[in-house]
């Protein structure tokens, strides 16, 4: 995805309050029953609760930060979980320095 695609996934508030969140997942997040937060991601029901949106106004959120390279979703039996891909994020940062 173009530069231009990326800088467009993060226009939203919501979509950067959740990279936000993401970079630090035990402070925002609670203990998950099913999956580490760490090294699994959060459950998208959580993200949904701390948006106050429904799940598919987040789902569709986190297709679109997905899409763009900024998160990777894990789907674990019903549920789906996402972790930020720090990689990504560096990698925006150096090309919006370099404009």
């Amino acid at each position: 995805m173009k530069t231009s695609g990326r800088l467009a996934a993060l226009a939203n508030p919501s979509r950067l309050a959740v990279l936000q969140w993401l970079k630090d997942p035990e402070r925002h997040f609670p203990v998950q029953e099913h999956a580490d937060i760490n090294s699994v991601g959060v459950c998208c029901t959580f993200l949904s609760d701390k948006l106050r949106v429904a799940p598919a106004t987040t789902t569709r959120h986190m297709k679109i930060l997905a899409d763009a390279g900024f998160v990777r979703p894990r789907r674990i039996g019903k549920f789906t979980y996402y972790r930020r891909i720090e990689a990504a994020v560096r990698a925006l940062e150096r090309e919006i320095s370099n404009l």
